[in-house]
C-alpha cells in the first residue's frame, strides 16, 4: 500500500465539497440537489464510478468548474469519491441538500481553504484515508479576534 497527498487544484474563491457515495445515479441526484437548494448555482461534479466502467461522470451549470472537478476527480481516482466545485455560494448554503443525498455515504471536507487528499493505492485501487484542510492554527482567539470573527459574520449575512 502506498499513501499520496493530492492537491485540489481550484481558484482561491471557489469553495468545494468532497464526498463519497455509492451509485450510479449519485451525479443526477447531486446535480438535483443542488439546483433546488440555490436557484441559478454555479457548479460543476465529477463522481468516480467504482464498477462497471469505471468512469468519471460528470454534470453541473458552469462548464469550467465541470472540467476543473474532473480533472480533480481524475487526479484523485479514488472509488465512489465525488467533488462539487462551487462558485458565488457557500458549502454552508448547500451541505444539508447534499448530505441528504441517499447515495452519499460521507462528506470529507466543505471548505475554501487548499485541500490536500490523503489517499491510499493498492492493486485494486485508491481510497480517501482524510483530508488537510487550510492551515495550522497560528494562535488562541483574543477578544479583537472574536469581534472581527462576529464582524465578519454580519457583514455576509450570517448573524444579525
Amino acid at each position: 500500500m502506498e499513501f499520496k497527498s493530492i492537491k485540489i487544484d481550484k481558484p482561491e474563491e471557489i469553495n468545494l465539497i468532497l464526498g463519497q457515495a455509492h451509485f450510479i445515479k449519485t451525479v443526477d441526484d447531486l446535480h438535483e440537489a443542488l439546483a433546488t437548494a440555490v436557484p441559478g448555482i454555479q457548479f460543476g461534479l465529477a463522481f468516480c464510478e467504482a464498477s462497471g466502467p469505471c468512469l468519471i461522470r460528470t454534470s453541473g451549470t458552469d462548464a469550467s468548474l465541470i472540467d476543473l472537478a474532473t480533472k480533480n476527480a481524475f487526479t484523485l481516482s479514488a472509488g465512489h469519491v465525488f467533488l462539487i466545485l462551487l462558485r458565488g455560494v457557500y458549502p454552508i448554503n448547500v451541505l444539508n441538500a447534499v448530505k441528504s443525498v441517499q447515495e452519499v455515504c460521507t462528506i470529507y471536507c466543505a471548505s475554501a481553504n487548499p485541500v490536500e487528499v490523503i489517499v491510499a493505492e493498492t492493486e485494486q485501487g485508491r481510497g480517501v484515508m482524510g483530508v488537510i484542510d487550510g492551515f495550522r492554527p497560528r494562535g488562541v482567539e483574543t477578544d479583537a479576534d472574536l469581534r472581527s470573527r462576529k464582524e465578519l459574520l454580519r457583514r455576509v449575512g450570517y448573524k444579525v
